[in-house]
């Protein structure tokens, strides 16, 4: 089997370009002459297409990678997890929402100067800002690795450079061109193509085993470590990230984060023409996600099938340690195949809707208010802001990438927890101070900053680098994301609550 790419898969790849040219060109026909028309589609984005996009921005590379490689080496567990994304998205749909739209934001962060003050607003966008570099700039870093193995057949840091700027070069364009319109028509080919190479590669493993249906489940029934079809982990297990009660506490609250306070999610659903139609993308595409991540951890099973003692398969590569699937891609796949789950791979990894919520942040929470209170600019002049700033963005996520080539190593934890972990730093703070926000009358805005700080830390104590410089417990070491996020988010929510504060909790009608 050849291990580089042959003239199928170039072609593959190419015809991948031309499409997205074609839904950026298609999508950006209509002119922008307003910031809603940049950062929040002028309101017009159908129901449909927002879930498709929100399904686009939550499906990862981690997904696309890292899915597969823990249902071969454990089992089913991580689709629990859309139990918790289903309770989240209830809560923000009842909660978060409909105050957003009765605020008329572009930003999710506008509700703390409603609650506060402008300095509270500033310090959510800059805690946004930080955890989005380090949530999109790990994401670009896992497709890097994929991207790097595939046309170098390697993963050092020159070639993961490489290929991160490749990455990012697809993200800036359509950015760049049409705001958040040309990027949920780009999501909804990204997701059509990754859908369809997972499928595609669903049939073609089916296809090299030897069993028949009932044989399959069997063997997967009885494996050597335990049922490998098993979705519900009872067991209260600090270290296990998929476990029930880390699915009901922690997970919900990634969710929670990811889906109402995370600029990233929440700009496509206020891009919509009213809450009740936000509400329902929301619903509609974590029903939605239920499949696709089980498709992805199908792969892992049918893997795990083919390669049953491991062996190579869950080793390493020309001395690279990499995924059992990232094996599989390099070294099993025929061409014009592999140009497809290449394909899929970068899909997965478009880092476009990190750029434009990050610039919309940038832009409405931090460059507007300070101009206009120097006379303010025109409408268009913020769209060009918009650019500006994603260009910029993306050289941060992009230097993220490269950081997170030489954490990832030190931590030495799997793709999937890695980036999921990543994002616990953000979310601590912004769901403990929103948390109080909406629920209490106590904080002030000097509260809040000390709360996204104290989150921060918090979460900061558990990463291993942190433990063994500062000699910290060993036992920090093995408390799986999901707790440190339900820690770090206590600590954050009883910071905010120290002064008594002034005002009243946001009422979801009136705002």
């Amino acid at each position: 089997m050849h291990t580089s790419f042959m003239l199928a898969d170039w072609a593959v790849l190419g015809g991948y370009v031309l499409l997205l040219a074609l839904a950026g060109w298609l999508s950006t026909r209509r002119g922008l002459a307003s910031r809603e028309d940049y950062f929040l589609a002028g309101h017009h984005a159908p129901t449909w297409l927002v879930a498709v996009s929100v399904l686009s921005t939550v499906q990862s590379a981690a997904t696309f990678l890292g899915a597969p490689d823990s249902s071969y080496r454990g089992n089913f567990t991580y689709l629990s997890g859309v139990i918790g994304a289903l309770l989240a998205a209830w809560i923000v749909a009842r909660v978060l929402i409909p105050r957003f739209y009765a605020l008329g934001v572009t930003t999710v962060y506008e509700l703390l100067e409603a609650r506060f003050d402008v300095r509270a607003r500033r310090a959510a966008a800059l805690m946004y800002l930080i955890g989005r570099i380090l949530a999109s700039g790990s994401r670009l870093y896992l497709a890097a690795i994929a991207v790097s193995m595939i046309l170098f057949l390697d993963v050092s840091p020159a070639h993961i450079t490489i290929a991160a700027f490749i990455l990012l070069l697809f993200g800036l364009v359509f950015t760049f061109m049409g705001g958040l319109t040309s990027i949920i028509w780009s999501d909804l080919v990204q997701v059509v193509l990754y859908v369809g190479a997972a499928l595609m590669v669903a049939i073609y493993l089916w296809q090299l085993l030897p069993y028949d249906f009932a044989t399959a489940v069997d063997l997967l029934r009885h494996a050597p470590g335990g049922d490998k079809l098993t979705v519900i982990d009872p067991s209260l297990n600090l270290s296990a990230p998929f476990g029930i009660f880390a699915v009901l506490t922690g997970v919900t609250l990634l969710n929670v984060g990811s889906s109402g306070l995370d600029q990233d999610i929440t700009q496509r659903l206020i891009a919509c023409r009213d809450a009740r139609q936000g509400n329902e993308a929301l619903y509609l595409a974590n029903w939605v996600s239920l499949p696709v991540i089980a498709l992805f951890l199908l792969i892992g099973a049918l893997l795990w099938l083919h390669h049953p003692d491991g062996g190579a398969a869950a080793g390493s590569f020309k001395g690279e340690k990499v995924t059992v699937f990232m094996h599989f891609i390099l070294t099993e796949l025929p061409p014009g195949l592999r140009g497809l789950v290449t394909v899929g791979v970068i899909a997965a990894a478009a880092i476009n809707s990190g750029l434009i919520s990050m610039a919309s942040v940038l832009v409405n929470d931090l460059y507007r208010p300070w101009s206009e209170r120097h006379g303010g600019h025109s409408e268009r002049h913020y769209v060009r802001a918009g650019r500006i700033a994603s260009v910029l963005l993306g050289f941060a996520l992009f230097g993220m990438a490269i950081l997170s080539f030489y954490w990832q190593r030190y931590a030495d934890s799997s793709l999937l927890e890695f980036v999921l972990g990543v994002m616990a730093f953000a979310y601590s703070g912004l769901i403990g101070v929103y948390g109080v926000a909406l629920f209490s009358r106590r904080g002030t805005s000097g509260s809040v900053i000390a709360a996204f700080a104290a989150g921060f830390l918090t979460v900061l104590a558990f990463q291993p680098y942190v433990i063994d410089s500062l000699g910290l417990p060993d036992a920090l070491r093995g408390v799986a994301f999901p707790w440190q996020l339900v820690i770090g988010t206590l600590v954050a929510a009883a910071v905010c609550l120290v002064p008594s504060g002034k005002g009243v909790a946001l009422d979801a009608a009136s705002g």
